[in-house]
């Protein structure tokens, strides 16, 4: 996800440019991310919410005041401190935990709702925050589990970004579409949106090297074998490399734990669990982590299981479980809950302390009110 803009518009993306269609608000025509009320034209994900939830910022006075500006719209440092609040909160607790911030920033800002061709005479500094704070916000909803918001939401950031020619921002929307369209299960749609990103001129080793990653993920899913493997490994290479001061503000997060959790993720994929197991272990246990790290517990207990590592399985439910209510991200307990079920209804010989764990594990994501007295 982003942290800031980068400076200066960036490289050209070519076929990129304009192919955001805001009629349809989709990235990927015809995908269908899910059925059901789903928020973008009503983006609100709830009612009740308002933004006196941590938002607000100083002034030169030291006073607190709202997002609203003069002019009734909100200053452009409003919005570049309620992105920085959004991103702070997904980066403790998960994007459940930023979603009523999200709700209430869609409710008072008409801009992240409208029409992007309706703001297409706007400032293009005002363009380039409001399509960053769109990013995020999509970024949160698909952690939060909201997925088809969350790609219509990748639609208005993109649109804005093109409106304003931030081609970084455009770029990292359609790397998290990406993701996105991975894990909904639309592995071509997600190759599609990373060779979108790339452009015709040669990228920074990191984003250059996050696109490859995007492309592992996605071919691994299409039953691939070899060529996963071979794109982590140029992956690895651009990595070591070094950053470079072409790269935009919001590399900063692909480091080296980053990778070696995506490289074990890429390994399970193909089931190679011996190679997956100790990368995973190596990402999920290495110190200060954002909360959406968390991902790479998951997946390495589906690794651990896969192996057949019974009692390394059952250690790290017994550790996990205790604070799993509170990972605040539904991919991780999405990844949670589909091993404990596996574990239990799944085929093959689970020793019963392991399917234990696994009703243990299930009873700790369940809702508070839904959990046996």
């Amino acid at each position: 996800m982003g942290a800031d803009i980068g400076g200066g518009a960036g490289p050209d993306l070519g076929p990129c440019a304009g192919s955001a269609s805001w009629a349809g608000a989709d990235l990927c025509a015809g995908m269908d991310l899910g059925a059901g009320a789903d928020p973008c034209t009503d983006v609100s994900l709830g009612a009740g919410a308002d933004l006196r939830v941590g938002v607000g910022v100083r002034d030169r006075h030291g006073g607190r005041r709202g997002l609203r500006g003069r002019r009734g719209r909100p200053s452009l440092g409003a919005l570049r401190a309620v992105t920085r609040r959004l991103i702070g909160l997904d980066s403790a607790g998960g994007g459940a935990t930023a979603v009523p911030l999200a709700r209430a920033v869609v409710r008072a800002v008409p801009e992240v709702t409208a029409d992007p061709a309706a703001l297409a005479g706007a400032e293009s500094d005002r363009l380039a925050v409001l399509a960053e704070l769109c990013e995020v916000i999509g970024w949160i909803l698909f952690d939060a589990g909201h997925h088809g918001a969350a790609h219509r939401m990748n639609a208005r950031a993109l649109a804005l970004a093109e409106l304003c020619g931030d081609r970084w921002t455009a770029r990292l929307t359609l790397l998290n579409d990406s993701m996105l369209l991975t894990h909904a299960g639309h592995p071509r749609a997600a190759l599609a949106a990373a060779a979108r990103s790339r452009g015709p001129r040669p990228l920074p080793p990191r984003v250059a090297a996050l696109v490859l990653i995007r492309e592992a993920h996605a071919t691994a899913m299409l039953g691939a074998r070899r060529e996963p493997v071979d794109l982590m490994a140029r992956a690895d290479s651009l990595f070591l490399d070094g950053g470079s001061r072409h790269d935009p503000a919001w590399a900063w997060w692909l480091d080296e734990r980053e990778l070696t959790g995506h490289r074990g993720w890429v390994a399970a994929r193909l089931r190679d669990f011996d190679r997956a197991v100790p990368l995973l272990r190596r990402a999920a246990t290495a110190p200060g982590d954002p909360s959406y790290r968390h991902l790479f517990s998951a997946h390495l207990l589906a690794a651990l299981t896969g192996a057949g590592a019974w009692s390394d399985a059952e250690r790290l439910v017994v550790d996990l479980a205790p604070r799993a209510a509170d990972l605040g991200s539904a991919r991780t307990t999405e990844s949670l809950r589909g091993t404990a079920r596996r574990l239990l209804h799944g085929p093959g010989r689970v020793p019963s302390s392991v399917r234990d764990a696994a009703v243990f594990l299930l009873e700790s994501l369940a809702p508070a009110s839904s959990r046996r007295p």
